[in-house]
Order: structure tokens, then sequence, then C-alpha cells
């Protein structure tokens, strides 16, 4: 599970443990955010293909050849890249929030640029971005994290902790470097998939906002129906697509979900059931015990034990 900008893994807080139920659920930081490690070298580093094959890479060091992908936000936009440069790595597709880069580029045009003023400015081929985020970037960030929040969606702790996260300068040069991507790279790699017919064979769910009185500038449903053969589009009930709903679009628990607590740190993943045919390997954050009279890969797991960072990074290769 991939989360957006300008969140960490612990968006997934209230999803991943009512998922672990029932699957094995591996939740990265995004390279560049969080307590990722920050790609050295161009923008070119931080495009979708490269990403896409570091959680293909990450998810094969953990024991899955075959896994299901679901992204918010930016990372929805790995989940779509990955899934279609490497279709025998993913069986399901989620997509949440999000339409491709190039399809986003096209789209956005007179004053329906206003809304994704971000994506113009985070994208700038010099350090003007950089520095004016770094001279207050609580007041940068709190502000997406604000306006496309409803009230409530974040505690104080949670709140804190995602400005924690931006506060950097190397992370705050590899969110805008995760930008420039987008605007330079990965369109052109959706243009060129697109003109080739290149399309995801995976199934896939893709789910937005119903905008409400906004006007979106493209129909989500008819852009992924071009992509994705197989996709089932649900548009659900609030409050604008990509304003009101969009950072709260994984923070939000349902409300019969008990709430995670602050347990949650970088990549932080329970499992309880595996969906796949492998031999149960350790997952981000949590390292499987040792069995040694063996087990289903099917039955559910033993207990897990929390493993540092550090021992993550390892099993990892981060």
């Amino acid at each position: 599970m991939l989360h957006g900008f300008p969140q960490t893994h612990l968006a997934w807080r209230h999803v991943a443990p009512a998922l672990a139920d029932r699957f094995r659920v591996i939740c990265p930081d995004l390279p560049g955010y969080g307590a990722s490690a920050k790609p050295e070298g161009g923008h070119e580093q931080y495009a979708k293909r490269v990403t896409a094959a570091t959680m293909v890479a990450l998810m094969r060091q953990l024991g899955h050849e075959r896994f299901s992908l679901v992204g918010h936000d930016r990372g929805a936009l790995v989940a779509f890249r990955t899934a279609l440069d490497h279709p025998d790595a993913v069986d399901h597709l989620g997509v949440i929030d999000v339409i491709p880069a190039v399809d986003m580029w096209e789209s956005l045009a007179g004053v329906g640029g206003v809304f994704g003023f971000h994506l113009y400015f985070l994208a700038q081929l010099n350090d003007l971005p950089e520095r004016m985020i770094g001279a207050d970037p609580d007041t940068f960030f709190g502000y997406f994290l604000d306006a496309w929040a409803a009230p409530g969606t974040f505690d104080t702790e949670v709140r804190e902790a995602y400005l924690a996260a931006t506060r950097d300068p190397e992370t705050i040069h590899a969110i805008c470097q995760d930008y420039r991507a987008s605007a330079f790279v990965d369109a052109a790699h959706d243009s060129e998939d697109r003109q080739a017919g290149r399309r995801v064979k995976a199934s896939t769910l893709a789910i937005w906002q119903d905008p409400g009185d906004m006007v979106l500038p493209f129909d989500p449903s008819a852009l992924w129906h071009g992509w994705a053969p197989y996709v089932r589009t649900l548009m659900l009930p609030g409050p604008g697509f990509g304003l009101g709903w969009h950072a709260r679009a994984s923070d939000v628990p349902k409300p019969s979900s008990p709430s995670a607590g602050g347990g949650v740190r970088a990549s932080i993943v329970r499992g309880a059931r595996h969906r796949d045919r492998a031999s149960p390997r350790p997952s981000a954050g949590y390292a499987r015990p040792r069995n040694r009279k063996g087990s289903s890969p099917h039955g559910l797991c033993p207990a897990w034990r929390a493993v540092p960072d550090s021992e993550f990074r390892r099993l990892s290769g981060w």
C-alpha cells in the first residue's frame, strides 16, 4: 500500500490493521518520503518507472513475486506504473483519487489549474521551491493537510508526525524531485505507452470522490477505462475530488474500526493470513519467527515480532 502527498506510511494506520486480518500488508514510505532513503541524482531517479522497479524489488526481497497493489495520490501513480511495467507482478490494482500523469497535465487548463497550483510550483527546475518551502515547511505542508482533509481527520499527534517528516531539507528536495519527475518524465512515459496501446492487465479498481458542485476538467471513469480493460470505477459520496477529501482518503478510519493509536512507525505492517503460495517471509517492520515444524502458507501466521528500522532496511535492501 503506497501513500500520497504530503504523507507517509502512517496514512494507512486505520486501513492496514483491518486488512491484516486477511492479508499480509506492506506499507513502505515512498522513496524520498518519511524514513525512506532519498535517491541521489537528478529528478529522473524519482520517475515512477524507477520507483515501480524499486517496489517490485522490495516485494521480491520480502518473498512476493506476485501481489496486489493499492495506492493513493502519488502512491497511486507508482502503483499504476508498476502494474503497467510489471504485469507479471501485479495481479490486482487499486488507485485512489488520481489519474495518470499525462492525463492530469492535459486536463489542467484555465482556472482548473488554480486548484493544482502545487503541481506547477513543486516541479520548477530550480531551487526556488526548496528555498521557499524551507523558510516555513510547517505552513506549506500544513496547508495541504488542513485544506484537503475534513476537520478532525488528523489528531494532533498524527498531524505533527506528518509535519516532522517534511521538515528535513533533503525530504523537501526529494518531494520536489518527485513532482519534477511527474512533469518531465512520467508524463512522457505515459504518452509513449498510450500511443503504443499498452494497457494495465491487472484487475483494477479506481476510486475517486464525488466532486459535488465542482466541475472536474476530466472524466475519471472514461480515462481509467481507456487504460485498464478490466476496471471497476467507484465514486464515493463526500466533499470534493482533490479538495475536502483528498488527504483523508487513507487517513480517515471506518466508524467501526478501532483507532490504531501511536504505535505505527516507518513501514510497520502486521500480517495474519497469507495470500500467496510462497513460503512466509518477513514483512516490512515485522519479522515472522521461525517455525521449525513448518506451517501452511494459507494458514494463520504465528505472532509477529517488531524489528528495528535498521533490520527492516536490511531485509528490504533499502
